[in-house]
């Protein structure tokens, strides 16, 4: 048996002036070519637990509607998917299934519309799909294929009994970078989180053993690939990332990974990670105003009280040769229409190596989406292809959507210019002149990414 493992690649905003604006900004522009390039993990990581006797091939598609008609020489495809993809991914799924060929869908949208997703498939994968996927293949082998297959709440997948991913399947030209995944979860409950609130339970942490191993198949097809990690919240368990990163040393890799501020507590740790090869941390400060960040994070109102320490942690964190991309979420409950004058300040002070700025999203299955729906402020229920963290899908509290939408545009302009992006790579480079610590940082001995 032949089985199709299809990934939906790329997101498009539908925001024409932001695209726009996307190609003539540098930043902006590397972003989005960094998006699109990342493979999916969950697809390779399934190939790798397919039992033996069934051939699997991996393919992306960017556009349902370009690039001629998807292969039919499978006797399965497995579909996976984010909520802004959803409706060409179905087109693909209808596609299939007009030609007779059965569909498995998966990801964190069906996670989340099981029964929407199921109206365009034959089999429904629901959260973790490692704990389903031997059994659903043989239900497929007997004729016995069932709609819908649910985790049972029992702790889920555990990450010990992890496969390598098959990233043999991959074209090694393709991609600006690869990923690997260490952990899975994430301790804060953030409202607008869809991927920590839908696909597990609870934090998980892959053993370092696992981690390397995946690392060292990267190298056998990649020299010196770059990684990135593929969590929610990396380093949560600062005694395991201590232990990864002392053996990640010896690895010669470089990479990225998204985080929290606490790692800026931990010198011992961030050292570690110099030397271990970070280049760069994605940090989500969300906003420079306590009062936006009210709420946000759901247990403890962590993310409301890490304000008033968002400059020393992006110091010192800097101070050792790694670069923070500060990300900020603007239409926040809070915000008013001088947040966007006040983001471009707060990111300057900060001298962040580099600036993400997104809408507030209300994604299907998280709280956010579930509050603003009974608040009636969703400008559309079901307008899964505006959820692509650069459109607008809902009504702001204390603004307009046209001062929301053009507030935005105008942060856009200023962050992503042609100067303010050299104002922070020359920033950066005078913090690695300046710090003891940043000179120590070990440097690619080739040129490449960041």
């Amino acid at each position: 048996m032949k089985i199709g493992l299809i990934a939906m690649s790329g997101v498009r905003a539908h925001n024409e002036e932001l695209t726009r604006l996307g190609l003539t900004l540098p930043g902006f522009v590397e972003r989005n070519k960094t998006i699109a390039s990342l493979p999916s993990l969950a697809l390779l990581t399934l190939a790798a637990l397919t039992p033996e006797g069934h051939e699997v091939e991996y393919l992306e598609i960017a556009d349902s509607r370009a690039g001629g008609d998807p292969p039919l020489d499978f006797d399965l495809v497995a579909l996976s998917t984010y909520s802004a993809q959803i409706f060409e991914a179905y087109e693909v799924a209808d596609y299939y299934r007009h030609h007779g060929i059965p569909v498995v869908m998966g990801g964190p949208h069906v996670t989340a519309c099981p029964e929407e997703a199921k109206a365009h498939c034959s089999a429904v994968v629901m959260g973790e799909g490692e704990l389903h996927w031997a059994r659903m293949v043989a239900d497929f082998d007997k004729g016995e294929l069932q709609p819908f297959y649910r985790n049972d709440g029992n702790g889920g997948f555990d990450l010990a009994r992890a496969p390598i991913p098959r990233f043999d399947l991959l074209d090694p030209e393709k991609y600006n970078r690869l990923t690997v995944q260490t952990t899975r979860g994430c301790p804060h409950r953030c409202e607008f989180c869809a991927s920590s609130v839908l696909l597990t339970s609870g934090f998980k942490v892959k053993p370092p053993e696992r981690i390397l191993a995946e690392i060292r198949a990267l190298k056998e097809i990649w020299d010196r690939p770059f990684v990135e990690l593929a969590d929610d919240n990396s380093f949560v368990n600062k005694p395991l990332s201590r232990e990864l990163m002392r053996r990640l040393a010896g690895e010669n890799v470089r990479w990225f990974a998204e985080t929290d501020l606490s790692i800026a507590r931990d010198e011992e740790l961030l050292r570690l990670m110099r030397d271990a090869g970070c280049r760069q941390v994605l940090i989500g400060l969300e906003s420079p105003r306590a009062v936006s960040l009210d709420g946000v994070e759901l247990r403890a109102n962590w993310k409301m009280k890490q304000v008033e320490h968002h400059q020393e942690a992006v110091d010192r964190i800097q101070s050792h040769g790694i670069r923070v991309i500060g990300c900020y979420v603007l239409g926040l409950d809070g915000d008013t229409p001088d947040i966007f004058g006040q983001v471009y300040d707060h990111a300057r002070e900060l001298r962040l190596s580099d600036v993400q700025i997104t809408f507030l999203t209300a994604f299907p299955g998280t709280p956010v989406y579930r509050r603003l729906k009974e608040e009636g402020r969703l400008i559309r229920d079901g307008a899964w292809e505006l959820c692509t963290l650069f459109d607008i899908n809902f009504v702001p509290r204390d603004m307009t959507v046209e001062e929301l939408q053009n507030g935005f545009l105008w942060l856009a302009e200023k962050l992503y210019s042609a100067e303010e992006t050299e104002i922070r790579k020359s920033g950066f480079k005078e913090i690695l002149r300046s710090s003891p610590e940043a000179r120590r940082t070990p440097r690619p001995s080739s040129a490449g990414h960041l």
